[in-house]
């Protein structure tokens, strides 16, 4: 009920109201989210306290904010880290965007569920500091009923303590210098991930860098450092959380940060990366954005997914999205703006969330989503668009301000890779006024029935590429854009050529104009002539047939020319990634990096949650065995949560196994989780990082323990991952106590050669091939052939085509591979007789170096099967 200034809150649950300080979260706690109070739930339905609106309504439906008509925000919180639950235990009884009357049911949720599972069911009934509305009086330290008096608030009337929440962040301090290991530097995914990584931190946090200042939590900030690879930064933190903000943001730095070593970039991805076409005078990253049609007709571009496409010609428009300058009111404004967020939110999330199921190249498309979630909460963002609307403009006007405004801070940087990240903005700057305009203002004119199309335009952007029927499209051509924007990343996931700043002339090449784009030579050729049309078409054709063999062929069984069995298994690292393997043809998961489960997070997942991931993934895959390696943390993938000490050379320190049986509990919940899969001779263990066979002993004994706990009977494989020197050299004893042995090319590499995985200058000398790496994959061979164990490789080496047949030859029965490879590696195999490849074997052992490899490999076979 509202009368004049003041807004009377009514008890959203039935329970016992109490002061914040009692609820076990510091965010709330310390009011800095805002002021207000806590209750106690004794029945399990959230009503509206108020007349309102709902503006957020999480998918994980622990949570909502409501706002008022006087512009109030309440967030109403169910329990304590219950988003952690996701979703499981509520239920949303009504749609964000809903108008709600005072006592309108907003949300169910299983009370003795949540009694169990949750740290508390203390339920925070916050009014946000953001609003500005402030708290006057309030019942506490007594049992409500839902629709009792609870709170009385008013526009302004900040409380002291809510006044004072700034000053609780200086509680203390922590802060940390690091140097930038992102492959690209501060771009936006790692951005958006570095933002993203504070969200229920209870600290103020800073980057600094080249004598600037970023917020932290700011996607648009971070960005607009420029910050590249290898240069220093330094993370400052003030408030409860301080330490904890830092450990986080050195966690994704670290997990996310570290480039791949030679022999791993060399490797063929599962989606290939955008390249540059070469020019003898110029490298590909200083190509021009423009270009002059050369004497024969075609127009020169820098290579963003590389392929061969043959169609006609077909422009693309934009319709312009017009805004009104004024606005209604400020309320107003604000409101419309934020129901046009919701409406982008609530799409992007879908597409973030997405499952593949055939469909290609939705996985950058998630990411990318994912990333443009971040730029739309960008706190930086958000606050010049609402001053633009206090000061008197539309939300459209309001928002396309503030967008152009960090557009160009973005393209005034001198790093290319940056500079196209103002397309995503834009993108999103569409996205959003086309939800405030209700229609489809817009959207792309010209696409027409006929298929096989090549697109042209100035720019695509990700959404519109997003939204494109690839049946209908064999190729994309933009005037502008350069070879890493993420229209070029998505043009590349979904397998669709693409060439990037052919310059205007482009734009005036007529509709159903021939043309053939050369993804290889970076070539447009305009209206080529008959002779050279018809080549193409069967140079299209040809690749086309030799994909789908390749495709059909790699859903058998793998074995040499002369019959040997090789096993071809892939590394995945998420559900996504499974589904991916699957249609690849591998034959099982050789390993699951399972610390997808454990980062970007405040609290290690349960065995619940861990079982239930490892379910979906054994589904997928079948009756395909599945290699689970236990959580592969510290060194360069520490965790926010687990106390780990600060390492000067963490890549010898607490990692891989050692963090495992230093935490057993942590060790017990995983064993647990994987013991509860259904169908147990599926499923096998991986321990990386071991350096002697006590290690191994150590968790049999957690393991047999667990077993007889939980009554099973059926014994469970264990394998051992060889990554260091070490283990290698002792390989016969290992052999004696393990199930079988997966070489980690990686780690075995850098440890060999004592270089650093991510030491820049050293990246390129850093491959497995060398000679001294390759007679420990051989010892490691002899080892486990004196028990009768089977040897795989499970590194970056093992998804190199090239190589495959010198893996062969040294005695490795099973490659693990990316799943985009697979079909070229199995090729490669059945390409090779058995006594070839132990000649080929043989030379490289005696070889100096790993260039020198390298060549034997392509003299030995020349006609290789992973050839595109």
């Amino acid at each position: 009920m509202k009368h004049t200034d003041v807004l009377t809150l009514l008890a959203p649950l039935a329970g016992w109201s109490t002061p914040l300080d009692e609820v076990p979260d510091e965010v709330f706690a310390a009011r800095l989210l805002g002021d207000g109070v806590a209750i106690d739930p004794t029945a399990g339905t959230l009503h509206a306290p108020c007349d309102g609106e709902i503006v957020l309504l999480p998918a994980s439906r622990h949570a909502v904010t409501l706002r008022t008509d006087s512009g109030c925000e309440i967030l109403l919180h169910v329990g304590i880290d219950t988003v952690a639950l996701a979703g499981e235990g509520f239920e949303a009884r009504v749609r964000q965007g809903a108008r709600v009357r005072a006592g309108d049911a907003l949300l169910s949720f299983d009370l003795d569920f949540l009694a169990r599972r949750a740290k508390s069911l203390l339920t925070p009934i916050i009014v946000t500091a953001e609003s500005g509305c402030g708290i006057r009086r309030r019942s506490l330290d007594r049992a409500v009923e839902v629709g009792e008096w609870l709170m009385e608030i008013a526009p302004g009337a900040l409380t002291a303590a809510a006044r004072s929440a700034g000053e609780s962040r200086a509680g203390s301090n922590a802060s940390r210098r690091l140097t930038v290991g992102f492959e690209h530097g501060i771009h936006a995914r790692p951005a958006a991930q570095l933002a993203g990584s504070l969200r229920t931190l209870a600290a103020d946090v800073r980057l600094l860098a080249r004598g600037r200042e970023a917020n932290a939590r700011s996607t648009l900030a971070l960005m607009g450092l420029g910050v590249r690879h290898g240069e220093e930064i330094e993370i400052r933190a003030t408030g409860p959380d301080a330490q904890n903000a830092v450990n986080a943001l050195a966690a994704v730095f670290a997990a996310h940060g570290a480039p791949r070593p030679a022999s791993a970039r060399s490797a063929p991805a599962a989606h290939p990366a955008p390249v540059a076409a070469p020019t003898p005078s110029e490298p590909p990253a200083e190509r021009p954005v423009t270009a002059a049609p050369t004497a024969t007709g075609s127009l020169n571009g820098v290579v963003a997914s590389a392929g061969l496409a043959v169609g006609p010609a077909l422009q693309l428009r934009r319709s312009e999205i017009r805004v009104r300058e004024t606005g209604a009111g400020i309320a107003q404004e604000n409101a419309a703006l934020d129901r046009a967020r919701a409406e982008v939110r609530a799409r992007l999330e879908r597409r973030a969330l997405r499952c593949p199921s055939g469909e290609v190249g939705t996985g950058a498309a998630s990411e990318i989503a994912a990333a443009h979630l971040e730029l739309l909460d960008d706190p930086e963002l958000l606050a010049a668009a609402r001053a633009a609307i206090e000061a008197g403009g539309s939300a459209g006007f309001a928002w396309r301000a503030a967008v152009r405004a960090s557009t160009v801070t973005l393209e005034a940087l001198a790093d290319t890779r940056l500079r196209e990240r103002a397309d995503d903005l834009l993108d999103l700057e569409s996205q959003v006024l086309v939800a405030l305009e209700g229609s489809a203002a817009g959207a792309l004119i010209g696409i027409g029935p006929t298929a096989h199309t090549i697109l042209i335009a100035r720019e695509l952007l990700p959404s519109q590429l997003i939204a494109l029927d690839e049946a209908r499209v064999a190729g994309i051509a933009m005037a502008a854009g350069g070879a890493t924007s993420h229209a070029a990343i998505l043009a590349a996931a979904m397998g669709i050529p693409a060439l990037v700043a052919l310059g205007p002339a482009v734009l005036a090449v007529p509709d159903g104009t021939p043309l053939v784009l050369d993804g290889g030579r970076g070539v447009l050729e305009v209206d080529p002539g008959e002779t050279r049309l018809a080549a193409a078409l069967a140079e299209v054709a040809a690749r086309s047939a030799q994909r789908a063999a390749l495709a059909v062929a790699a859903q058998r069984e793998c074995r040499t020319a002369d019959g040997t069995r090789i096993e071809v298994l892939a590394n995945i690292g998420s559900l996504t990634e499974a589904q991916a393997a699957v249609r690849n043809g591998a034959e099982g998961c050789g390993l699951l990096r399972t610390e997808f489960l454990f980062l970007d997070r405040l609290s290690p997942p349960t065995a619940a949650e861990q079982s239930a991931e490892y379910q979906k993934i054994a589904d997928v895959l079948g009756e395909r065995p599945l290699t689970i390696r236990t959580l592969d943390a510290g060194g360069d993938k520490p965790i926010a949560y687990l106390p780990l000490p600060e390492e000067e050379n963490p890549a010898l320190g607490l990692r891989g196994v050692r963090t495992s049986l230093a935490f057993p509990e942590l060790l017990r919940t995983q064993l647990r989780a994987v013991l509860a899969v259904r169908r147990p001779a599926q499923c096998r263990l991986l321990l990386p990082m071991i350096s002697d066979v006590e290690e191994i002993q150590a968790v049999r004994r957690v393991l047999d323990e667990l077993c007889r706990e939980l009554g099973r009977v059926e014994p469970i494989g264990v394998g051992v991952m060889i990554e260091t020197p070490a283990a290698a050299v002792l390989a016969e004893r290992i052999a004696a106590v393990a199930d079988f042995l997966s070489i980690g090319t990686n780690d075995l590499t850098q440890y060999t050669l004592a270089m650093d995985r991510g030491h820049p200058q050293l990246a390129g000398r850093l491959d497995a091939l060398h000679p001294a790496v390759l007679r420990l994959i051989e010892r490691t061979v002899e080892g486990a052939r004196a028990h009768g164990r089977h040897v795989a490789v499970c590194g970056g080496l093992a998804s190199e085509p090239l190589v495959a047949p010198l893996l062969v030859g040294l005695g490795v029965q099973e490659l693990s591979a990316v799943p985009g490879v697979i079909p070229q590696l199995k090729a490669r195999i059945r390409g090779v007789s058995l006594s070839d490849c132990h000649v080929l074997a043989q030379q490289a052992l005696e070889a100096e170096s790993a260039a020198a490899v390298r060549a034997l490999a392509l003299r030995a076979f020349p006609t290789a099967a992973d050839r595109p």
